[in-house]
């Protein structure tokens, strides 16, 4: 298990709820949530500021995830952010090269047959402010094969072993 990267962002929330005024939230949330986020961001129709709330933490864990991802540059739409549900803690899905969560993946480059990827994300937010922090894990499934496909990596593994 290896560690791809660290993402953090901070965001003000009367910054989205201005955002919602100036373009109507609608606008918004069609450009940065997922298809499954637009299903949630639509059941709170009438309640602009769970909808403020709502857009705040999905534009702060997607800020944080492209932090951690670099150099891989998702989309908006290829991160789905789920809060917690039935004590199921918050996850971030990353489904590249697709704007759906249908599993078609055309983009592979981050999910490749020799590893595997998972990213850990929470979220706090207190008063006007939201603070995500996303980690992104890499398992090597054959990390000895991969480090012997060339010499310089050959040096840096035998140099880890002594």
């Amino acid at each position: 298990m290896s560690l791809h990267g660290i993402g953090v962002d901070v965001l003000h929330l009367p910054r989205i709820v201005s955002l919602c005024s100036r373009r109507r939230s609608g606008k918004l949330a069609s450009r940065i949530l997922s298809m499954d986020e637009m299903v949630v961001f639509n059941t709170l129709a009438h309640e602009e500021q769970r909808q403020a709330r709502f857009l705040a933490v999905r534009w702060a864990v997607k800020e944080a995830a492209y932090k951690a991802l670099y150099p891989v540059r998702p989309t908006w739409k290829e991160l789905t952010f789920t809060s917690l549900i039935n004590g199921i803690k918050p996850t971030l899905y990353y489904h590249p090269g697709s704007t759906t969560t249908n599993g078609s993946v055309a983009n592979t480059n981050w999910i490749t047959a020799e590893k595997t990827h998972k990213l850990h994300v929470s979220v706090s937010h207190d008063g006007d402010y939201v603070f995500a922090s996303v980690v992104a894990v890499t398992w090597c499934v054959n990390c000895f094969f991969i480090l012997n496909s060339t010499k310089a990596y050959k040096r840096t593994f035998l140099v880890l072993i002594l």
